[in-house]
């Protein structure tokens, strides 16, 4: 389905949509900018109707666990005091200022137009990416990840119902990633792209996109946690977890090592060997609920076993296995930053202090979250040698996928790559 200027429309009218919509952005770039208020009044009631069991069907449809958090964390982002505060912080209240004895003008404007293509690993990224570029001022065209379930357009119905001003400022294909002539023209009528998204779709999207074109590259990124030392063990540890559990390790922020401050690998092995007694806990609590999640995983550990045997290499020798209840935790005597299998499946090696910048360095793209288990006289040393090493964020381990009010997106405020830099001389 495709939505429009607040009508949906069949997927077979993509062809004549795309035809007529450079007319239709360029009059409403003609209008007077899109007042940020607006949009903040749309979002909260948005997020207020889904809080009140609006979307509670769709919503029931959704497979996954930690559900109600992500939906809570999803009304808290639509809420008016987290747009506004977002607001202020990332754009300032200043909105214009003057230079060469007040001559010079320089103010803030909107990109123009934003292309999203959204990735799938997060059922309301969309809605907050097109709630971020409308806060900026822009016009949005959104591609669909393959696997939305509705909920996008049907959110995008309700908040246009709310506040029919934004209706020309909102475009929404389903449009598969294979159609690359359509994904062309979309990326042709954008001043910025925004793509979420692994190795594979970012460099699609540069080859897309026109010389000038900005483009605004939120990757995937590896998450992992740090131990050194406890405040509350049996605490910290459970809250990890729970947060590899609900997360299902999916997100960009999500724990897919456990580095612990050691370079003795028996130390890693009974570390694993405890910690899979709290991932079990926790499967518990937020069991994996995608059986082919689970088949995919015992066939990728079979062949890794096979490839290993008749290739000649035995490195995974060294490697010990703890099961649990379809979880696992597997000790590594390496220090290499790497994609777990995912779904209760976690990581567990040796990362000595000293050894920190170098071994977090050679993955430095891929940094993003960090969470950190250590003694309260350590916390600010540790989190430091982490930071200076390429990651942009060091949380308590429970919260490595917690969104703070405020807080910067990989290290960048998207209010600000989603806007530009003007002078005015008087």
């Amino acid at each position: 389905m495709i939505l429009a200027n607040g009508v949906v429309l069949e997927t077979s009218e993509q062809n004549d949509l795309l035809n007529a919509l450079p007319g239709k952005l360029n009059k409403t770039l003609m209008e007077e900018p899109l007042d940020p208020q607006i949009v903040i009044d749309a979002f909260d009631n948005l997020g207020k109707r889904i809080a009140n069991g609006e979307f509670a069907e769709l919503i029931s449809s959704i497979e996954m666990s930690g559900k109600d958090e992500y939906i809570d964390l999803a009304v808290r982002m639509m809420s008016r005091e987290y747009l506004e505060y977002k607001l202020k912080v990332e754009l300032g209240e200043k909105k214009s200022e003057l230079f060469e004895s007040n001559r010079i003008s320089c103010d803030r404007v909107p990109l123009g137009v934003l292309f999203h293509i959204a990735a799938g690993n997060m059922d309301a990224l969309p809605v907050v990416s097109i709630a971020e570029g409308l806060l900026a001022g822009n016009i949005n065209i959104l591609k669909l990840p393959s696997v939305d379930n509705g909920l996008t357009i049907k959110a995008m119905e309700i908040l246009l119902e709310f506040e029919p001003r934004l209706k020309d400022y909102i475009y929404i294909f389903d449009t598969p990633s294979s159609d690359v002539v359509a994904m062309k023209k979309m990326a042709d009528m954008a001043d910025g792209i925004v793509v979420w998204g692994g190795d594979e779709a970012v460099t699609a999207v540069r080859s897309l996109a026109k010389p000038g074109t900005r483009l605004i590259e939120w990757g995937h990124k590896l998450g992992f946690a740090y131990v050194s030392g406890y405040e509350d063990k049996e605490t910290e540890l459970q809250e990890l977890a729970e947060h590899i559990m609900v997360t299902k390790q999916l997100l960009c922020s999500s724990c897919q090592v456990i580095y612990v401050d050691t370079d003795n690998f028996d130390e890693v092995k009974m570390f694993a060997e405890e910690f899979t007694n709290y991932l079990n806990k926790a499967a518990a609590k937020y069991p994996v609920d995608d059986i082919g999640a689970v088949a995919e995983l015992s066939i990728k550990r079979r062949v890794q076993l096979y490839d290993d045997f008749i290739g000649g290499d035995y490195s995974s020798k060294d490697e010990v296995v703890f099961y649990g209840n379809n979880v696992s935790v597997t000790a590594v005597p390496d220090s290499e930053l790497e994609l777990s299998y995912m779904f209760g499946n976690v990581y567990v090696k040796p990362l000595p202090r000293t050894e920190i910048t170098r071994v977090l360095r050679s993955k430095k793209e891929y940094l993003q979250t960090a969470g950190l288990i250590c003694s309260p006289d350590v916390r600010e040393e540790l989190a430091m040698k982490i930071l200076r090493s390429g990651v942009e964020r060091v949380t308590r381990a429970g919260n490595m996928s917690f969104y703070f009010d405020g807080e910067s997106h990989d290290g960048e405020f998207p209010l600000l790559r989603y806007t530009r830099l003007i002078n005015i001389e008087k």
